[in-house]
């Protein structure tokens, strides 16, 4: 095997392909990306842990085609150290030699044999717009666990039904919830997907820079347990989780007593430094009146802060806690310029959504439900 390729082209194919490698892999042929040469003018790099598979095609001057191993963590740490020169990489005995400018490396061969075989991408069930597929996921995974006690809330249920997609999220205190729409390739499509939060956050930002992600949520009747993304050269799987996401959209409130309007951006700045005194796990509170908002945080013999800001109220005053940090990984996601909250009573949980006017319609495409913590009083 024999290719030239720019050193950028090279850097960033690689630096693609081994985000989601493992730094100690069960075997250790799965630390290796493949680096398969075409002698029509492209290089395909790949990578593949039985969990996420990554594939990239790019553009290279081959000579001679063929298909090697190499540690991808290595290549990627030389490709991005090399000076902006052609890189050209031959095969060697066993060596893989990399040449730029008058930097030379030799790499080791991994046994291409004993390499898995990458899943087959399915037929793209439908396309989303780059943007909207990042921010959506963006704004329902911060809600999702990060612990390991119920594996199956790690994850991101994705539900398509027609032209309709729902993200929801939860890790039993918050619960996210995002609907949007997408292209599907046919019109009564329905799926219902669990995929693993972290996977989809690093996948929607890799690829959500492209106008259109097409989607590929595998053949029912094949069932291989896989979801795949494609946009433009890049093609990535991941395995789903497998189990039955609990009934939870249950929580949203049927009835809203109080409804309070704030200024995004100010209350994020005032809970932000309001917290700043609260102990770990304890809770911030809002106290709504009308006109204004106190928020309070420490008690009795603690470090205490509070701050006011502007609110509309419609509806009884009300109190209620939340944790700080909770409330504003809502608050950062919503991207409105007003916070709209919405309470039954301090002990039931709230529901926060955006709107574009202090005065206008809350836009309901995005919801985040979170439970009150109790306090004192």
């Amino acid at each position: 095997m024999k290719f030239r390729v720019e050193r950028d082209v090279l850097s960033e194919a690689v630096a693609w392909v081994v985000r989601g490698l493992s730094n100690r892999p069960p075997v250790p042929v799965l630390a290796g990306v493949l680096l398969t040469a075409d002698p029509e003018g492209t290089l395909t790099l790949s990578a593949y842990d039985y969990e996420v598979s990554a594939t990239v095609t790019v553009e290279a001057d081959v000579t001679e085609g063929g298909q090697v191993l190499v540690l991808g963590r290595l290549l990627a740490d030389i490709a991005r150290n090399l000076p902006a020169k052609p890189v050209e990489v031959a095969t060697d005995g066993a060596k893989v030699q990399l040449t730029c400018g008058s930097s030379r490396f030799a790499l080791i061969q991994m046994p291409v044999s004993d390499y898995p075989q990458l899943p087959t991408q399915a037929e793209p069930s439908g396309s989303m717009a780059g943007d909207v597929f990042t921010q959506a996921v963006h704004q329902v995974s911060i809600a999702a666990d990060r612990g390991d006690t119920l594996p199956i809330l790690t994850g991101v249920r994705v539900e398509i039904d027609g032209e309709k997609v729902t993200m929801l999220a939860t890790d039993r205190y918050r619960l996210a919830l995002r609907e949007f729409t997408w292209s599907p390739a046919s019109p009564d499509a329905g799926h219902v997907s669990l995929i693993p939060a972290r996977t989809l956050s690093e996948t929607a930002k890799a690829l959500g820079a492209a106008g259109s992600v097409n989607v590929a949520f595998g053949d029912a009747s094949r069932s291989d347990g896989l979801v795949g993304f494609e946009a433009g050269q890049r093609r990535t799987t991941t395995r789903l989780l497998d189990g039955e996401y609990p009934k939870v959209t249950s929580i949203f409130p049927t009835s809203v007593d109080t409804v309070a309007v704030v200024d995004t951006q100010a209350l994020i700045e005032a809970v932000r430094r309001v917290a700043l005194v609260a102990e770990r796990n304890t809770p911030v509170r809002l106290r709504f009146t009308d006109g204004q908002l106190a928020i309070e945080a420490g008690t009795g013999d603690d470090a205490q802060g509070s701050e006011a800001v502007e609110a509309s109220l419609t509806g009884p005053e009300i109190e209620i806690a939340f944790n700080p940090q909770f409330l504003l990984d809502g608050l950062g996601v919503l991207n409105a310029p007003y916070a709209r909250l919405a309470f039954t009573q301090p002990s039931r949980p709230a529901v926060l959504s955006g709107q574009a006017e202090i005065d206008g319609e809350s836009d309901e495409s995005y919801r985040y439900v979170l439970m009150p913590v109790r306090f004192a009083g």
